[in-house]
This record gives structure tokens, C-alpha cells and sequence, in this order.
């Protein structure tokens, strides 16, 4: 098949565009930037790779009419945040394409109230991001049982792996959480610690995705999670990422208030977007319906993050810190 992947150089493009080739497809990347891909792969070589500003283009009318003149039998999108982009998309899709497959988030979920939480019973989404993404999969299955479009749409946790920073053990991106870490030094918690976070390293999404395309039938019209199939509460991945470091952390439980007033507003807040939804997400439909079988744990795909990060400079830890 003719596929083309719309973000095909990002963090899941990177490990599906190569994965599509080997499987024999023909592939076109498009993205808004000349930026290598994150991963190193031989399969590139073989790619069709077009430059788009998506945003602009949505903006003039003219993005579903670039994909369509692409000719493709499949178009994957991971690059799709609204409504409007997405039923752009749509309508100038149909009856064109066979199959578009999208990349949603578990954050079309809201916080937790039954756990694992499955495609069909999560609470309503908050936030202008989830909210969006739990549309936008209404919009796609509304589609296709329409007898529209046929579509997919696919929900990852926190994607991760080598190549960008990954969501640390406190919900956020601060550095000095991994410097605190490593170096043994009392962490303030915010809260019980028992909050969860559900991460999932980039190329078990790109499986997930080159499964869909596969299957077609099987995942017409269905929304999947796609996340390792365990979750890490707070306290579990910060022991776990200490000994990355030779170390046992040191954990110290404090109010959130007292947390936002050490830690800053930014990452305080992006911590509270993280924990207070305290997902953990059921992969059980990806597995039955289209073989799903994710090959890292959530804290092995965040520690590829970290290692790639210090190996590369862009996390100033000792290098004698990092346990071999």
C-alpha cells in the first residue's frame, strides 16, 4: 500500500515510517520541517519526504487536498489536535482513501474512577487538550458507522523514548528532579505518591499503529489504548529510576501547596495535570483485536529517555552516576 504519515518525522513517526517499509509498503513522511527523524534507520533511505506547514494549510482550505494529490491508499495522522483540522480532513479524505488512522491520547480520558480504564467507560475529558481528542474520536466513529470514512483512532499514554525529555517520576519535565535522583538527595512528593502515570515507549505506539494498517478490518471505526501494559505509580518510578543511578530514592512527602511553592508554577502545574487524572489504561481490546504486544515497561522506556539524554549532553548529570 501507499501510505503516507502525516508527522512522519516525530516521536512515533520516527519508529513507524521504518517500520511500514520492512513491512513492504510504499511510504511518503510529511512534516512541516527538514528535522531527521530521532532514530537512525536505514529504511529512510527509501521514503518519499514532502515539507508541509500544516497549520497554514488548514488555515487556506488546502491540507486535504495535498494529501489527497499524494495519491495515498492509508494516510496516518499524528499531528491532529482539533476539531476543525480533523473534519477537514475528513471530509476532504472520503471517498478517496481506504483507511485514515489517527493519533488521539489516553488524556480523552478524564481522572480515573475505575481502573484499568477501557475505550468505553472513562470519564469525561477536562482541559482543552483532552477535550479535543475525545471529539475528535467521536467525529472519526461517527464517520465510519455513517458509512463515511473508514478510520481508526489510536490513544497512547505518555510517549517516550531516546531522542526527547520524558514525563519524570513528579508529573513534569523539570531536570532537577533526575539531578535530585541521581545524586540521592531528598525529593519533596507532592500528595500520596500513589498517583499513576501511564507511559509507553514510542515504538510499541508505532507497533500499534502498523497493526491497525494491517488489520484494517478488524480496527475499522475502533478507538484503541496504547500504553505499556502497566502503569507506574509516583513512587514506584522514582525508586526504580534512582537505581538507574546506583542510588535508593529518597522520597518526602509534602501538601501541594507546599510542592507548588518549591517547585514553581510551571512544572507544579504540569505535575497536577499528570497526577490528578492518575490513569492507568486497559491495552486489553489493542492485544484481542489487532495482536497488540507492547515490548518495553513503562520505566524501561523512560530510561532510554534518560540515558539518550545524558549520553547526548542534554541532561547535565555525572556521567559516574549512571549505573552501566
Amino acid at each position: 500500500m501507499r501510505i503516507v504519515v502525516v508527522g512522519g518525522t516525530g516521536h512515533v513517526g520516527s519508529f513507524l515510517v521504518p517500520r511500514l517499509v520492512r513491512s513492504g509498503h510504499e511510504v511518503v513522511s510529511l512534516s512541516r520541517g527538514s528535522r531527521e527523524p530521532y532514530v537512525v534507520d536505514p529504511a529512510w533511505q527509501q521514503v518519499t519526504r514532502v515539507v508541509a506547514d500544516r497549520d497554514a494549510e488548514d488555515a487556506a482550505g488546502t491540507f486535504a487536498g495535498r494529501l489527497r494529490d499524494l495519491d495515498p491508499d492509508v494516510v496516518v495522522d499524528l499531528v491532529c489536535f482539533t476539531v476543525e483540522s480533523a473534519t477537514q480532513l475528513v471530509e476532504g479524505l472520503r471517498g478517496h482513501v481506504d483507511h485514515m488512522v489517527h493519533c488521539g491520547s489516553i488524556w480523552m480520558h478524564g481522572p480515573s474512577d475505575r481502573l484499568p480504564i477501557t475505550e468505553e467507560d472513562g470519564t469525561p475529558p477536562v482541559g482543552e487538550y483532552g477535550t479535543a481528542k475525545a471529539a475528535i474520536a467521536r467525529l472519526l466513529t461517527e464517520e465510519t458507522a455513517a458509512g463515511g470514512l473508514v478510520t481508526t483512532s489510536l490513544h497512547p499514554g505518555h510517549i517516550s523514548g531516546p531522542g526527547w525529555p520524558v514525563i519524570n517520576p513528579l508529573g513534569n519535565l523539570d531536570p532537577q528532579v533526575w539531578r535530585t535522583l541521581a545524586a540521592g538527595e531528598p525529593l519533596a512528593v507532592p500528595g500520596l505518591g500513589t498517583e499513576l502515570m501511564h507511559h509507553v515507549h514510542a515504538d510499541d505506539v508505532a507497533q500499534a499503529f502498523s497493526l491497525a494498517v494491517e488489520h484494517r478490518g478488524q480496527a475499522t471505526g475502533q478507538a484503541f489504548n496504547v500504553t505499556a501494559a502497566s502503569a507506574l505509580t509516583v513512587r514506584g518510578y522514582a525508586q526504580r529510576a534512582a537505581r538507574w543511578f546506583g542510588r535508593d530514592a529518597d522520597l518526602r512527602s509534602v501538601s501541594w501547596e507546599e510542592f507548588r511553592q518549591q517547585t514553581g508554577e510551571e512544572h507544579a502545574s504540569t505535575s497536577w495535570e499528570h497526577l490528578w487524572r492518575s490513569q492507568y489504561a486497559s491495552i486489553d481490546k489493542a492485544r484481542r483485536l489487532l495482536g497488540y504486544a507492547p515490548a518495553f515497561l513503562p520505566d524501561e522506556a523512560a530510561e532510554q529517555a534518560v540515558r539518550w539524554q545524558v549520553a547526548h549532553g542534554e541532561l547535565d548529570l555525572p556521567a559516574d552516576l549512571v549505573s552501566r
